[in-house]
């Protein structure tokens, strides 16, 4: 039997509470299983009534029992607690320690109003034992005690009903129908002598208390009488709880699992002597007993191997049917909670119940939110991927359009796969992030491809002008900038044109398409600007470039010989002047039709300044080149300023002066060359000193033979050495070069005609075919003559080679 009730002492003879001991006897009955499917049956009444003999018997516990025969003595001490056998529901009892005992004395009642509040405040039922012959009697029926029970019981804001089970011990002949009104009657004085709180001042005893009588025969005398009596008792006890039972109206049911708790709360309470408050009392164990439960569930759950499981996962990548399998779990962990605390009162159980769902959803969000992350970033990536293709299929916003839409779709649905259904949790910052990151992205995009295409038609642009500009500017004349602002104008028509077109599938908003096209705009402008800037830091060499050009060569684009008929005057203004239109044209930026005087002012300045009669008012007046900038010209449409341009002009002056020097000594030269022979005052002289001389030669002819044949060899040897050509080259440098080879012609000569006379005379038709060829002798001599006359305007290099022409000679 002491296996089975687990009889233990809940509190011992000084009214320490046996914590460990309650605990054990709860794990070893599986009280905690119970919920509020027990009751519990405690016994108060005088020391020595048989109180412990009554229980063992009713409960078949194992109280220890009082030896007769050793005398009567205190028996129990302190509170027992043990498990009835056999009785449905479970049934604690409870074994008080009797009162009005010898061993406390007389003014140690302390225990005995602790321990019957304690029975009061924790039993359903009350039996109080109680001699048959005591009924009527003031100390020995327990009244004074019962008085103090019912007042503090008053105090109570909404009391337990409790059924008081007065049991009759060693009943005498006198009925019980004629006992029990008798005790009703004493319960009900006592009930109305109580001072009651104003709320309760009306109320009857019934609605705190059921009071109830039963009667047993002697248990020393009639002992077979008194076990059929318990016996009939015992059954009264089965399904107490249930309606109709002893119990069965009871009001404020701690659950099993809260009783430990319960029990040390109020034997606390009432040995700090505090007036009882059960519904209080209830509440607090309640909220006490969900937190614990509540408590182990959160340990459980994160504890729970396939929570970890995903918990480790979310935080590496996005875990499909996460929403359903951790509902399941906080679904299976809130079910386990509300079995374990479906006793306790139902408000607390139900404000814990959210605190652990909150705290749960705690434990569960920060994976909640890494898997919306994982889910974002996933199809973020994806998008990527996803629209680059789509670009090569369809247009930029309509591939960007159908992406969009496709992936936020997606998003939404991975999103219900990952809902909770405990809560609902907002996923509309992260779905606008990813939205956001969506919409960087294809702007993102959207500005490269524009870009590539804007490089595009730039660089298209910047092909079809820079080459034409260049060629433009250098031939600088009056037509060069309205034929650049035609050029401009063409091609700019085309490339935006041709830009327009493209950015079509962007479905830009018209000011981004307009101020694209007008960027393109700006950018041919800025290339003819950047080319006329280029061509403006190189127009010194440009302006020297025209005037060697116009200066040296002929309208036929021919190298000028300077023969002493050309004009080198004019000429050389011509070249100026030109030049000078050049320096103009790349004075300023025309792209616009506004007119200026930027040419008038340089021709007036520059070239008509050096004019004869030219130069007193250009003293006089002010230099029209000595500002920073131009009339009707802005300063940012300037290439060159006035004072730079008179700077260049002055340069270009300096840098050109050599070559008109030299085309005047060229032409001077020339002239020298070409009359070699002696003047005509040296030929009339040498006619009338001579004329002895000629009369001489008249009157004797054998001197004319000598000197015909002094002119035919002089004549060879002028023809052999080319005497003519040499001469051109100089005086001086004509006797050095014939003095080498007048010795070697001379020769040649002499040989020729001693080869002459070795030949055999001919015969007369040899003589005839001779006569009637041409002589090539005299031809040769002609044709060197006329080569080596080439060949001499070519070799006057130290003269000046650009001077002088082949052709023109």
């Amino acid at each position: 039997m002491a296996d089975e009730c687990f009889s233990t002492q809940l509190i011992d003879g000084d009214g320490v509470f046996n914590v460990s001991g309650l605990e054990n006897f709860m794990k070893e009955v599986k009280l905690a299983e119970c919920g509020l499917s027990y009751a519990v049956v405690s016994i108060m009444g005088p020391q020595s009534s048989g109180k412990s003999t009554l229980l063992n018997h009713l409960f078949r516990t194992n109280f220890r029992e009082m030896d007769a025969f050793r005398g009567r003595s205190q028996t129990t001490k302190g509170i027992w607690l043990a498990k009835a056998q056999n009785i449905e529901p479970c049934t604690l009892v409870m074994d008080l320690e009797g009162t009005d005992g010898r061993e406390r004395g007389e003014d140690d009642t302390a225990f005995e109003k602790q321990s019957a509040l304690f029975a009061l405040a924790v039993s359903d039922i009350v039996l109080i034992n109680m001699w048959c012959h005591d009924i009527g009697r003031e100390q020995a029926a327990n009244k004074p005690l019962l008085k103090t029970v019912f007042q503090v019981m008053m105090r109570l804001f909404s009391p337990r009903k409790t059924t008081l089970l007065f049991v009759i011990r060693d009943k005498s002949r006198t009925p019980l129908e004629n006992l029990e009104p008798i005790l009703r009657e004493d319960i009900q004085k006592i009930w109305d002598s109580v001072p009651k709180p104003h709320a309760h001042k009306e109320t009857p005893l019934s609605e705190f208390f059921d009071v109830q009588v039963v009667a047993l025969s002697s248990y020393e005398e009639k002992e077979e009488l008194f076990k059929e009596q318990v016996s009939d008792l015992r059954d009264r006890f089965q399904h107490s709880i249930a309606p109709g039972g002893l119990a069965g109206d009871r009001r404020g049911v701690v659950p099993a699992s809260g009783f430990s708790f319960s029990s040390q709360q109020f034997w606390k309470v009432i040995k700090e002597n505090k007036d009882l408050d059960l519904p209080a009392h209830k509440v607090m164990v309640a909220t006490v007993r969900c937190e614990e439960i509540g408590n182990e569930k959160v340990a459980s759950f994160t504890a729970d191997e396939e929570w970890q499981q995903f918990e480790e996962a979310v935080q590496h990548d996005y875990c499909p049917g996460f929403g359903k399998k951790i509902s399941s779990l906080l679904d299976r962990c809130l079910s386990e909670y509300d079995m374990e605390a479906i006793y306790f009162d139902e408000g607390v159980r139900s404000s814990k119940r959210q605190q652990l769902e909150s705290k749960l959803l705690q434990l569960v969000n920060p994976a909640y939110q890494s898997l919306l992350g994982h889910l974002r970033t996933r199809t973020l990536e994806e998008f990527k991927e996803s629209f680059d293709k789509a670009l090569e299929k369809e247009g930029f916003a309509a591939a960007a359009r159908h992406c969009t839409q496709t992936f936020l779709e997606k998003f939404d649905k991975g999103s219900e796969d990952a809902a909770i259904q405990q809560v609902n949790w907002d996923t509309s910052k992260v779905k606008d992030k990813l939205k956001r990151d969506i919409e960087a992205h294809v702007a993102s995009v959207r500005a490269t491809k524009l870009s590539e295409v804007c490089a595009k038609y730039e660089a298209q642009l910047t092909k079809a002008l820079a080459e034409p500009v260049e060629a433009l500017l250098d031939s600088a004349s009056e037509d060069t900038w309205p034929a650049i602002r035609k050029l401009l104008e063409r091609e700019t028509k085309a490339a935006v044109s041709g830009l327009e077109s493209a950015v079509v599938s962007f479905e830009l908003d018209e000011a981004t398409e307009k101020e694209l096209l007008v960027k393109l705009e700006k950018h041919g402008k800025s290339v003819v600007e950047s080319k006329a800037k280029e061509e403006a830091g190189r127009v010194l060499i440009r302006m020297k470039d025209r005037f060697s050009t116009l200066f040296s060569r002929d309208a036929d684009s021919m190298p000028r010989v300077w023969t002493g008929k050309e004009d080198i005057k004019a000429i050389t203004k011509t070249a100026r002047s030109a030049s000078m239109k050049l320096l103009s044209t790349m004075a300023a930026i025309r792209l616009e039709e506004d007119g200026d005087n930027i040419e008038n002012t340089l021709s007036l300045a520059l070239v008509d300044a050096a004019r004869p009669g030219t130069t007193d008012r250009s003293i006089q007046s002010s230099d029209p080149l000595a500002s920073s900038s131009w009339e009707r010209v802005p300063e940012e449409k300037t290439l060159i300023t006035p004072v730079q341009c008179k700077n260049l002009w002055r340069q270009f002056k300096a840098e050109t002066e050599y070559t008109v020097t030299q085309a005047i000594a060229a032409q001077e030269a020339n002239k020298r060359n070409n009359n070699w022979l002696p003047p005509p005052w040296a030929l009339a002289a040498m006619a009338i000193l001579g004329f002895n001389e000629f009369m001489t030669l008249l009157r004797n002819p054998l001197y004319l033979l000598v000197i015909f044949v002094v002119y035919l060899v002089g004549k060879a040897i002028w023809v052999q050495s080319e005497i003519g050509r040499e001469f051109q080259h100089g005086f001086l440098p004509a006797i050095l070069s014939l003095s080498t080879k007048f010795v070697p012609t001379v020769m040649n000569i002499l040989k020729r005609l001693a080869d002459e006379g070795q030949r055999p005379a001919a015969g007369p038709e040899r003589q005839r075919e001779m006569e009637l060829q041409p002589k090539p002798a005299r031809n040769g001599s002609s044709y060197s003559n006329v080569t080596s006359a080439g060949s001499s305007s070519v070799t006057t290099s130290e003269i000046g080679p650009e001077y002088s022409s082949p052709v023109a000679q």
